[in-house]
């Protein structure tokens, strides 16, 4: 009935992403045993509660306040245990107080459960948070990603939304590098309905439009603003679509392989070095394997300009002491 009945640790339970979580882990058939983690007592205990009241058949959940308790045993780590973005706020003014839980949870993952399969981090800014859970965690680089698909499917949408067709007609969405403001939303692989985003720029028409060059400059801005979007429509940040894809994610290291959109990836050497950011990826018994993306020579300058950031934000972290110097991260994990 479920892909999985290994143990799976949903750190931040209490809040709106975990509890969606859990319920999408189970409601999907991807795992039925789950432990719920929170700092946050009733919360956390209301949050099972709502799951209990669901009734799902063979679902094996429980609760608890202990780091400790949650992922000892555990074979897989999702943690949406961050402080939530606020209206106003970019990603990136979540730096240091989320790299210090990050920080937390790697320490903890090496001491309760260095055999993990696979750790899934959410909370933003989620390329810098995951890097900072990958060093201290001392797992191998496959073992530890984050969720970069968001961007990908607001990008989807947006464009479904301007031609007006059902949000699947729109192909080959994809953006790559830093899940911020800097992303780089790519356009070469884009198709709706058959028809090539370069063919629509230049005058090619789907359902009566085709798409001005200021008005794919405009949804590439929306992409990268969605979040912020959706603080203010709803007044908080999405919790929805991260629950959903991060257990998609999930299933599809389960499944081997079949998830569509792009995750987050750590690369050792190369171009893009020392970081993790969004980039196609492999599903392997080892866990995932990045790789560079093709694109444009105006996609790949985005690419460039966006590792350049996450360097910043990277060295950021470095400098206020969360992370070590890179060329000291072999010390906490002899992965790197």
């Amino acid at each position: 009935m479920y892909l999985t009945d290994k143990r799976v640790a949903v750190m931040g339970a209490a809040g709106a992403i975990g509890s969606n979580m859990v319920q999408d882990l189970l409601a999907t058939g991807t795992a039925n045993h789950v432990v719920m983690y929170d700092p946050f007592a009733a919360g956390l205990e209301g949050a099972a509660e709502e799951v209990y009241h669901c009734g799902f058949a063979g679902a094996r959940v429980t609760f608890t306040t202990s780091v400790e308790e949650a992922l000892t045993g555990a074979s897989f780590i999702i943690s949406s245990g961050g402080a939530p973005r606020k209206d106003g706020m970019t990603r990136e003014d979540l730096l240091r107080g989320n790299c210090e839980i990050a920080k937390g949870l790697g320490e903890s993952t090496k001491a309760y459960c260095p055999n993990v399969e696979l750790v899934i981090i959410i909370f933003n800014p989620a390329d810098i948070t995951g890097l900072t859970t990958l060093v201290h965690s001392g797992l191998a680089p496959g073992r530890v990603t984050t969720l970069a698909a968001l961007d990908s499917t607001r990008l989807q949408s947006r464009l479904a939304q301007h031609f007006g067709v059902v949000q699947d007609a729109v192909t080959g969405c994809a953006t790559y590098g830093g899940h911020g403001e800097k992303m780089a939303v790519f356009g070469g692989g884009i198709a709706v309905n058959g028809v090539a985003l370069n063919d629509l720029l230049g005058g090619a028409e789907v359902n009566g439009k085709s798409l001005t060059a200021e008005e794919w400059t405009s949804v590439q801005n929306d992409v990268r603003n969605g979040g912020a979007r959706i603080i203010k429509l709803r007044g908080r940040s999405s919790y929805q679509s991260p629950a959903h894809q991060s257990v998609e994610m999930l299933r599809g290291h389960l499944n081997q392989g079949g998830y569509p959109w792009p995750c987050g990836a750590y690369f050792a050497d190369g171009e893009y070095a020392g970081v993790m950011m969004a980039a196609d990826v492999t599903f392997t018994p080892d866990g995932l394997v990045g790789s560079i993306p093709n694109g444009s020579e105006a996609d790949l300058a985005d690419l460039k300009e966006s590792y350049i950031h996450l360097c910043k934000l990277r060295d950021e972290v470095i400098a206020a002491g969360v992370l070590p110097p890179r060329a000291e991260w072999g010390t906490l994990n002899p992965h790197l």
